[in-house]
């Protein structure tokens, strides 16, 4: 199947850039052997599998001659170390989000999400058409690193909490597990965020260690066993309207692929991340159900909560943009972009949901 799939969309650059045959030129490529690294473990089988297919899908492309054999979370290195080990070269490639690693470069978290910013489509019109690809990887050079979208969670879930959240107050002083730049503006609002790998996070819940958690969505929420130990579930995600996860490849052998190699690569991760999000549409429906059988109470964030959030955010993308002359350039390209396409999507997406929803009511569904 995977031949079949890649097979079309691979040919078109190995004629135009050799000028041969693809049989022909494939027998003249090389045979590559290569290690990725997740930040994800097995039991995320979403997201770890979501690496698992790209790397499926290359070797088909290549028919065999290009092999990345995939490694999850803490096999070959911690989760939250996979950016270090690509850039070192201990491991030619990583899946990963990185919104783990903005201690390094805060502008690193646009590669995954920023809070209040774009939903899915939006993120995917901007990296692709946008420009957002290219000045991203003007940000992963300086770690030696080319960075390719590879999996799109969709808009994610607020989190879990032990207690009901009716005012921002109710936010000071919690322990909450959360990645990326919604760690800065939550700890403006009085929160204590924590920064912990995927397969750390119930443990660590479990134990009080912290007080509740933000991840992904009910899929893997439910996966990962939140519900068990935190009753309330908030809605909606306002730091993670999608998330986007990459591939990341050291960048000094990227450059050395032949140019059919790198062409696979990047038909393959485009592919996942059409992949990725079909497997969440698809399952968090009925993990959703399921979570509100079992007890779960689904909560919508109040409107106050989400302003003192909102105003939080402002100020953390000043004081980021104030120092850091990236982050600055690639927001204002994110939030211009946002707001043209507001428009567009109000009169289209937005527009046929509340019509459907407004039907629905009517018939009484």
């Amino acid at each position: 199947m995977h031949r079949r799939l890649f097979a079309a969309a691979a040919a078109a650059p190995l004629s135009v850039a050799g000028g041969l045959a693809a049989p022909a030129l494939a027998q003249s490529l090389p045979e590559i052997r290569w290690r990725l690294t997740s930040s994800f473990p097995r039991t995320l089988d979403i997201t770890y599998s979501t690496s698992e297919y790209m790397c499926r899908a290359v070797s088909d492309i290549t028919d065999g001659r290009f092999r990345i054999q995939p490694f999850p979370s803490g096999e070959l290195v911690p989760g939250l170390q996979a950016m270090d080990a690509v850039q070192s070269g201990s491991v030619e490639m990583a899946h990963t989000g990185g919104l783990f690693f903005t201690g390094k470069n805060a502008a690193l978290a646009f590669s995954t999400t920023v809070p209040f910013m774009l939903n899915v489509r939006q993120q995917h019109a901007w990296f692709f058409h946008g420009g957002g690809n290219e000045m991203l990887n003007a940000v992963y050079r300086d770690f030696n690193i080319h960075a390719l979208p590879c999996g799109n969670t969709g808009n994610q879930m607020g989190g879990w909490f032990r207690k009901e959240i009716r005012t921002a107050e109710d936010l000071r002083g919690l322990k909450f597990r959360v990645a990326g730049l919604a760690g800065n503006v939550m700890q403006k609002v009085g929160v204590v965020p924590q920064q912990i790998a995927p397969g750390d996070i119930y443990p660590a819940l479990e134990r009080g260690t912290i007080d509740g958690v933000e991840y992904i969505g009910p899929y893997d929420d439910a996966k990962l066993g939140f519900n068990k130990v935190a009753r309330y579930y908030y809605y909606p995600g306002w730091g993670e309207g999608g998330a986007i996860f990459h591939a990341y490849v050291n960048l000094q052998k990227f450059q050395e692929l032949p140019p059919a190699y790198r062409a696979a690569i990047e038909t393959a991760c485009t592919a996942a991340t059409n992949w990725m999000l079909a497997q969440y549409d698809w399952k968090n429906v009925e993990a959703m159900y399921r979570l509100v059988a079992e007890g779960v109470q689904l909560r919508q964030f109040p409107n106050e909560v989400i302003d003192t959030l909102y105003r939080a955010t402002q100020e953390v993308f000043a004081e980021q943009s104030a120092a850091n002359p990236q982050f600055k350039a690639i927001l204002e390209s994110q939030t211009a972009f946002r707001d043209r396409h507001f428009a567009y999507h109000q009169v289209s997406d937005y527009a046929f949901d509340s019509m459907m929803l407004r039907l629905r009511r009517q018939q009484g569904r």
